[in-house]
């Protein structure tokens, strides 16, 4: 017992450790830059042991961005809880959407090369996993509290989400030329106009 413990230890520290260098060279080279072999060496593990975790770099790939928007999620969420009334927490937690996912390192992984790698599909499935189904309930309860005027929840989310992800994707190329001073600043008040037109009073 006491040598499968040890053993089980040793195989999560090792997907950890794929995780974190995956994680570092998608992040840098992007997907199509990075080969497995620089994955295996940076990890300090063999192909063998990889395979044990991992079947394919796809494979690796989607853990890898399970993860980032797990930690996405983690920040929209702390963000919106940092708030008392229920539209701040709307409005927080779509502003550090923008903020997170403007992070090149997170943007790479999740906006640009998530949809390429995995397709369309699958990627939406994820994204609706991770973020969609948290700002489906946050709309639902600004309806139900008569602070938002009664319309379908579905269209709206999938509006207001693919509304988010392209301007963060406009932020990511412009943040780091002389016109991105202050957009994300911007964004974030053009964003809480846009749903200031949904409200009631």
């Amino acid at each position: 017992m006491r040598e499968e413990g040890v053993r089980a230890r040793q195989r999560a520290q090792t997907r950890r450790t794929l995780l974190r260098e995956g994680r570092r060279a998608f992040a840098g080279d992007g997907y199509a830059g990075v080969g497995l072999a620089e994955i295996v060496r940076a990890a300090g593990v063999t192909k063998g042991a990889f395979y044990h975790h991992f079947p394919s770099k796809t494979e690796l790939f989607h853990a890898v961005l399970e993860e980032v928007q797990q930690e996405v999620g983690r920040r929209v969420a702390a963000a919106a809880d940092a708030e008392d009334d229920p539209w701040d927490q709307l409005i927080a937690g779509c502003g550090e959407f923008l903020a997170a996912a403007t992070d090149p390192e997170l943007q790479r992984i999740m906006l640009v090369d998530g949809p390429a790698v995995l397709g369309w599909a699958e990627w939406r499935a994820m994204d609706e996993a991770a973020s969609v189904r948290h700002l489906a309930d946050a709309l639902t309860a600004l309806i139900d509290a008569g602070r938002i005027t009664p319309q379908p929840v579905a269209p709206l989310v999938h509006l207001l989400s693919g509304a988010m992800n392209e301007a963060a994707l406009w932020l990511a190329t412009t943040e780091g030329s002389g016109e991105g001073s202050g957009q994300l600043a911007r964004t974030r008040e053009a964003l809480t106009t846009l749903l200031g037109a949904l409200r009631t009073d």
